[in-house]
């Protein structure tokens, strides 16, 4: 019985486990998709940006504005390219934390069919206790019966 007890502390600390990787997961989920939001956000704005100058230098523009659009365009580019690489690594944490997560949910459904073949193991044990218990009671009444017949 003591080892189901210990099984029984063995489960609550896996359950606990399993219960933190589902937090690291989905804190890890929402920090991968708020930076993919921003790569989003970023490329939205440059094709904006771009959008709005293309109409201005259809007209004419002064070689100065031309070089800041440029230079402007270029560090966009730079802050695209190092948010991508960000958001890549936060998405790459994610699927750790779900494998995590994974690898917890196993080892907690390990626990739990042990725990299970243990308990049917003792209930198994109890039953054929019992049965021997009975079949060791009929015994003795049948042989106590033989001798209260011999006895008449």
């Amino acid at each position: 019985m003591d080892r189901i007890k210990i099984l029984g502390t063995l489960l609550e600390r896996e359950q606990q486990r399993r219960d933190d990787a589902a937090r690291d997961c989905q804190a890890l989920e929402r920090q991968a998709r708020a930076a993919q939001g921003q790569v989003q956000t970023l490329q939205d704005y440059r094709i904006e940006y771009q959008q709005r100058w293309s109409g201005q230098f259809q007209q004419s523009a002064p070689i100065e504005i031309l070089r800041c659009y440029h230079g402007f365009v270029g560090r966009l580019e730079q802050a695209i390219t190092a948010q991508q690489g960000v958001a890549n690594q936060a998405q790459a944490r994610w699927q750790a934390g779900r494998e995590r997560l994974r690898q917890c949910e196993l080892k907690l459904a390990t626990v739990k069919r042990l725990i299970e073949r243990r308990q049917q193991a003792l209930r198994l044990a109890a039953d054929r206790r019992e049965q021997k218990q009975s079949d060791e009671a009929a015994q003795r009444k049948a042989w106590a019966n033989r001798q209260g017949l011999a006895a008449a």
